[in-house]
């Protein structure tokens, strides 16, 4: 699959500038990891853009309808690593690519919400000041700390160092996600 065909699948099924720019940053930290990792940039990038494509239009039944069409097309990876997003579906996770999403999707999210609420947006914020509105539970509340601790031990990576490297690679597109 390449990026035109992601970007109409998920013109396709989402319309909300939220879900949207959550689709955008996800591709871009999955991007990037993949990179770091030596693996597929394409691939981690369609992964991270689809890996909510189906929640606006069928939040009853995500991530099933995403993951049945990416089966469809032939795209079995990423289905699978789509389908594994969240730990309370037990699916196993088998890649790099399914523990990254898990690693990347929630804190990617939060980290966008932590820019919202500064002056300054990401420019200045810091690994420091998203764990401490981590552990702030009214802030972001919806966001399920504990998905990310799982991802981030799961991808075997430091949280410091995880939540700097998401910075990074969103202050590197701030214009673009108007953060």
């Amino acid at each position: 699959m390449n990026r035109q065909e992601a970007n109409e699948i998920l013109a396709s099924m989402t319309d909300g500038d939220s879900l949207l720019r959550h689709a955008r940053t996800v591709e871009l930290v999955m991007e990037a990891y993949a990179e770091k990792f030596g693996e597929d940039p394409n691939e981690w990038a369609i992964t991270g853009k689809l890996h909510d494509a189906d929640y606006e239009k069928f939040p009853e039944d995500h991530p099933n309808r995403i993951v049945a069409l990416l089966r469809e097309k032939g795209e079995e990876k990423i289905a699978h690593a789509i389908s594994a997003h969240y730990t309370k579906w037990n699916v196993p996770y088998n890649t790099t690519l399914d523990k990254a999403l898990l690693a990347c999707d929630e804190l990617t999210g939060f980290i966008v919400a932590c820019s919202q609420v500064r002056p300054e947006g990401i420019a200045t914020l810091t690994a420091k000041s998203v764990k401490k509105k981590l552990k702030q539970a009214s802030f972001a509340a919806k966001v399920e700390r504990d998905e990310i601790a799982k991802g981030v031990e799961m991808l075997g990576v430091d949280m410091t160092d995880h939540i700097n490297f998401i910075i990074e690679v969103l202050k590197k597109n701030k214009e673009e996600l108007s953060i």
